[in-house]
């Protein structure tokens, strides 16, 4: 009677074993798929956010291409200058076709910046200011702004000691050292002229002024400034000290300034009257109304016994330096200068080479030094001696002398 009552009891217990495990089995496939549908959904949010993201930025592209094309559809504009304001806050305008309009300004525009001469952009319909152009300027002048600055130091001149502290006074220190100026109550050189033979360094010395100053350096040759139309060279003129004024502290070197700065002749023909115009303009801007402040000149020129009188009082260029042909002493120098970057096989005798440059000038020398490092490399050789400076000597000098009798008898 027992084990017939038990025997239902052991199948029982089994089968709540057995739906125990297959429950369990369960709830660890429900887990299991509940982290892989957790996962799936942190996907899916993570793809829903780039996507709105990435339509936010096509929405900004679309937008930014409409105003692109708005910008593009607009019509032009036409350019015009101001020559008066009127009490009543409209302006009389020029346009470029010519004619004078009485027109109104938009309320966009800054009226603070509306003053006679002011460039403006102007309506094609209502000639309408529609807003200020900033000044125009010749890609001549804006060229004409030395961004790089030499590398030519006052070490690299030699011989010229007295001149380079001459121009330093003139031209460096009110830049860098106004006050002392103040302090004395005296009002520093306007600008400098460097007169001498060709070849003598004063090309080198505005270079070293530019490289020890921290002065916008603008650089233009005379001839730079003599144009084929009237009225084109003045503009140059007003154009680059417009430019130094808008950058000061400005250096301008005006080279070869013999080429503009030619005396005025009673008869003279078209051309000659053009070279005076923008010579006039020159002077005016020197010493004018619109004083030049932080603004230094330097000129050089070979020949100034060419040179107008006006050009050389005093108020425009108020120091002329001499830059002379090197002395004894000045040859020894510059020969020193050009040769420490050389590789010298022995110890140079550069005063005695110095006597065997008589009249030369520091290119000249500079052309020796040269030409000795050629005579090395001629010969295969990675050093330079005292013989081939020697040869170096009568070469160049030789031919210098060749240069100057070919001169003579074309002159």
């Amino acid at each position: 009677m027992d084990e017939t009552r038990n025997r239902p009891s052991t199948a029982s217990d089994e089968e709540v074993r057995s739906g125990s495990e297959e429950a369990y089995d369960r709830l660890n496939f429900l887990e299991l798929r509940n982290n892989q549908l957790a996962e799936a959904i942190k996907r899916v949010e993570s793809e829903r956010h780039y996507m709105e993201a990435e339509i936010l930025r096509l929405q900004r592209e679309v937008k930014r291409l409409k105003t692109e094309l708005d910008r593009l559809r607009y019509p032009p504009l036409i350019v015009g200058t101001v020559r008066d304001v009127l009490t009543d806050g409209r302006l009389v305008v020029k346009s470029s076709t010519g004619p004078d309009f009485v027109v109104n300004a938009a309320e966009t525009v800054e009226h603070e910046k509306l003053s006679v001469g002011s460039r403006v952009a102007l309506n094609k319909q209502t000639l309408a200011v529609m807003g200020v152009l900033p000044a125009s300027l010749d890609p001549l002048v804006t060229a004409s702004e030395i961004v790089t600055r030499p590398n030519v130091t006052y070490d690299d001149i030699g011989g010229l000691s007295d001149q380079v502290r001459e121009i330093r006074e003139a031209v460096e220190y009110p830049l860098l050292r106004s006050e002392l100026y103040r302090k004395v109550g005296v009002e520093p050189p306007k600008g400098v002229l460097l007169i001498g033979s060709p070849g003598t360094g004063k090309t080198m010395i505005a270079k070293a002024v530019a490289h020890h100053t921290n002065a916008t350096f603008v650089r233009l040759v005379g001839s730079e400034l003599v144009q084929k139309y009237i009225g084109e060279g003045a503009r140059l003129v007003r154009e680059l000290f417009q430019l130094a004024r808008e950058k000061a502290p400005t250096l301008i070197f005006i080279d070869e300034i013999d080429s503009i700065g030619a005396k005025r002749l009673e008869v003279a023909t078209s051309g000659d009257r053009e070279v005076q115009r923008t010579l006039m303009q020159l002077l005016a801007e020197m010493d004018g109304f619109e004083p030049l402040s932080n603004v230094k000149i330097i000129a050089a020129t070979n020949r100034p016994d060419i040179l107008d009188e006006a050009l050389l009082r005093p108020g425009r260029f108020d120091r002329i330096v001499e830059v002379p042909v090197p002395g004894f002493q000045g040859r020894v120098e510059i020969l020193k200068i050009h040769s420490r970057q050389m590789a010298l096989k022995e110890a140079i005798d550069f005063e005695y080479l110095a006597s065997r440059c008589e009249g030369a000038t520091g290119a000249d020398i500079k052309s020796v030094c040269t030409e000795a490092g050629m005579w090395a490399i001629r010969e295969e050789r990675d050093a330079v001696t005292q013989a081939d400076f020697e040869k170096a000597i009568e070469k160049v000098i030789g031919e210098e002398d060749l240069r100057k009798e070919t001169v003579g008898m074309f002159a």
